[in-house]
């Protein structure tokens, strides 16, 4: 059952990218070096809405939701968005071992279910690595894979840009980002896109696929 599911789905496995790039961030969520405060004159206007810290969580589910969603309707833009969360996810971890950047919180008081979300998310994450949002570079990355792409749902594409959306503000209402964090981490998608594509390399991985998937589908039977 499960080398069936590894020879007819093993190209999701390349999801795995995600997380084990992740544990990199744990070692730079620190004040490695004196960080820069980069909060702007219209950070300082922007409210602290600790309801946004519903959407702010769903980020977790909204991109891995999406990718697989991706990979089942449309393998290039899977592979585009892929490869762009990975390259994306080096940059930003290059900004932050180069130029650390923080980012400056409200004291939070009360005991509502927000503000106790608000206090656990403050606690498991340090005010460091804001430059460019992680965040709003994967949550810009389906928005802008959806967009690019050949799904025609017209529910999920929608979903995708209005919770996306919602993430993006998120980002900002809960104090954890400036406006600057969000406005590199699109330049860096577009950007990423654009070589992505002119490179042709989900193409190149979708030409890799064919060839693999007959090889573990005869390794597959071959024991048998």
């Amino acid at each position: 059952m499960f080398k069936k599911l590894v020879t007819n789905h093993f190209p999701l496995l390349y999801l795995l990218s995600i997380p084990l790039l992740h544990t990199i961030y744990d070692y730079l969520n620190k004040n490695h070096t004196e960080a820069t405060n980069i909060m702007t004159t219209i950070d300082k206007q922007i409210p602290f809405i600790p309801e946004f810290i519903i959407p702010y969580i769903g980020w977790y589910f909204f991109m891995f939701f999406y990718l697989i969603y991706f990979y089942q309707k449309d393998r290039k833009i899977y592979y585009e968005s892929l490869i762009a969360t990975n390259v994306g996810m080096v940059v930003c971890y290059l900004f932050y071992f180069f130029f650390q950047t923080t980012f400056p919180r409200p004291v939070v008081t009360g005991n509502e279910f927000h503000i106790n979300l608000v206090r656990f998310i403050y606690s498991n994450d340090q005010p460091y690595n804001c430059f460019p949002s992680i965040h709003v570079l994967t949550t810009f990355i389906i928005m802008y894979g959806m967009y690019r792409s050949e799904i025609h749902s017209f529910f999920n594409r929608y979903f995708v840009y209005v919770f996306g959306l919602l993430i993006i503000l998120s980002t900002v209402f809960v104090k954890q980002h400036s406006i600057l964090d969000g406005i590199a981490s699109i330049i860096l998608v577009i950007s990423s896109f654009a070589i992505i594509s002119r490179l042709e390399l989900a193409s190149l991985l979708i030409m890799k696929e064919k060839v693999l998937k007959p090889a573990l589908y005869y390794k597959q039977h071959s024991h048998h």
